[in-house]
């Protein structure tokens, strides 16, 4: 959705996004666009749009088990993966109730399956006052990075394979 809409794709892609598509992955860790093969990374949002949607303040749920095709990019690119995860990132903005089964869950479901981005409904702050607006409100999130994961080169993965990097 955000590649597809004039003048927001060329914005995006000034900043450095690309498409989260294997092809795009593939070509960006294999270096053929530059001269120098390496040195090339690239910073993916694991749960994405259906995580979005299960942001709330003071929660942690994660969209991982079932989100395999990183570990399968890695290891077809042979590119190490580094965990990396911000604590505190659902508490600067508030999300309104929408639990699994709930109108408006089935409605942002549905949203995102067509467009392939979450609507969550959010509130924060104002920027004169607190109530209301939407600003995020001031809360600390502290990031910690992991240590990379080694990766070996592998041209067909196996899902066994796939499965023993996962876990």
């Amino acid at each position: 959705m955000n590649f597809s809409m004039p003048f927001r794709r060329e914005i995006i892609l000034l900043f450095g996004c690309i498409d989260c598509s294997k092809e795009s992955i593939r070509y960006t860790l294999s270096g053929e666009h530059r001269q120098k093969k390496k040195g090339n990374a690239i910073v993916l949002v694991v749960g994405g749009a259906a995580e979005a949607l299960d942001a709330h303040p003071g929660t942690h749920e994660l969209t991982l088990k079932s989100r395999k095709g990183f570990v399968r990019e890695a290891l077809i690119t042979g590119s190490d993966l580094v965990p990396v995860y911000s604590f505190g990132e659902n508490d600067v903005f508030g999300q309104v109730s929408n639990p699994a089964g709930s109108t408006l869950r089935k409605w942002q479901e549905y949203a995102r399956n067509m467009m392939g981005m979450s609507l969550p409904l959010v509130k924060g702050r104002g920027f004169l006052q607190y109530t209301v607006g939407w600003l995020p409100f001031r809360r600390p999130i502290n990031t910690v990075i992991g240590a990379p994961i080694r990766v070996k080169r592998v041209e067909n993965p196996s899902k066994e394979q796939i499965d023993k990097l996962h876990a």
